[in-house]
C-alpha cells in the first residue's frame, strides 16, 4: 500500500497531511527514511513515525444513533457529517456503511473494513433493514400489499423486492426492505399515493439499534461480525 496511506491509516492523521510529514523525514521504512508520500511499502513493514512505531488498526465496527440534520458522509465543506459526531483515533480511516438521508434517524454503521460494509450494502446479498416509518395518511390496506407484493418506483424498471409490513398507530408503519436505493422507502410509500413525514432505521440484520444510545451517540462492536 502507499506510505501516505499507511501513516494516515495507522496513527489516525488526515492523508492530506501526511505528505509533508513524510518529505520532512519524519517516517523512516525498515530503518530508512523515505520522503516520497507514492512509495509502495509492504503493510508488514517496520514503519516509524518521529522513531515511533506504526502499525495498522485491526477491524473497526461502530455504531452511531444518527441524528437529523446530519448528512451520511466522510467530510463535506457545508455540512455536518456524521464522522465529525465521532471521536475515535482512526476517524479518518472510517467509512459509512450505506447512508441515511439528512432528515432520518437511527441505526449507521461506521467501519474501516471495506469487504464488510460491500457485504452489508449489495444487494445480492439481502441484508433486511428495518425502517419506522411516520406517515401522512393512515396506510390502507391495499397499500400495505402492494408494498409487500413489490412497487415501481419512478425511474426503475423492475418492482422493488416484497417487504415486509406492519401497520401501527398513529399513522406508523415499521417496513423491512432487503434493497438499498435511493431514498427507497420514501420513494415505495409515494408509490402507493402517501407520503414519509419522518424515518428512523431501527435494525440492520440481526443488529438493533442500542437502545442506551441517545441521538448524536457511537459505541464500539467488539469483534462483531455480522
Amino acid at each position: 500500500m502507499r506510505l501516505d496511506q499507511f501513516v494516515s491509516q495507522a496513527s489516525g492523521i488526515p492523508r492530506s497531511e501526511t505528505p509533508k510529514l513524510i518529505r520532512a523525514g519524519r517516517v523512516s521504512v525498515n530503518g530508512v527514511a523515505l520522503r516520497k508520500a507514492s512509495t509502495h511499502i509492504d503493510p508488514t513493514a517496520q514503519v516509524l513515525f518521529d522513531a515511533a512505531p506504526l502499525s495498522l488498526p485491526g477491524s473497526i465496527y461502530l455504531m452511531l444513533h444518527k441524528p437529523a440534520g446530519v448528512i451520511s458522509a466522510t467530510e463535506d465543506p457545508s455540512h455536518r457529517t456524521v464522522l465529525d459526531l465521532i471521536d475515535h483515533p482512526h476517524r479518518h480511516t472510517l467509512h459509512v456503511v450505506g447512508r441515511l438521508d439528512k432528515d432520518t434517524t437511527g441505526l449507521l454503521l461506521i467501519t474501516n473494513d471495506g469487504e464488510w460494509s460491500h457485504r452489508l450494502m449489495s444487494p445480492k446479498h439481502h441484508v433486511p433493514k428495518t425502517y419506522l416509518a411516520s406517515l401522512a395518511e393512515p396506510l390502507t390496506q391495499s397499500a400495505a400489499q402492494q408494498l409487500r407484493n413489490g412497487v415501481q418506483l419512478h425511474g426503475e424498471k423492475h418492482l422493488t423486492q416484497p417487504a415486509t409490513v406492519e401497520v401501527l398507530p398513529e399513522q406508523q408503519v415499521r417496513i423491512t426492505i432487503h434493497e438499498g436505493k435511493y431514498h427507497q422507502v420514501k420513494r415505495m410509500f409515494a408509490a402507493v399515493g402517501n407520503r414519509v413525514v419522518a424515518l428512523h432505521r431501527e435494525s440492520i440484520g440481526g443488529l438493533q439499534l442500542d437502545p442506551q444510545l441517545a441521538e448524536g451517540d457511537w459505541r464500539v462492536l467488539d469483534g462483531f461480525v455480522l
